[in-house]
């Protein structure tokens, strides 16, 4: 991995654990981390595309 993805998931994941204590159950956690971890891969991409990245 390039540190670009290593940061933009480190960004991700704790903005995630931030979160994650107001979230009650765990069914409810694991949703969103896999929502959010799906809206990531995504994300990125577009994002290197829109910076000129490759």
């Amino acid at each position: 991995m390039d540190p670009v993805t290593i940061a933009f998931y480190a960004i991700i994941c704790g903005g995630l654990s931030a979160a994650s204590p107001a979230m009650p159950r765990l069914p409810v956690r694991l949703a969103v981390g896999a929502a959010v971890g799906i809206a990531a891969s995504f994300a990125l991409p577009v994002l290197r595309g829109m910076a000129g990245g490759y």
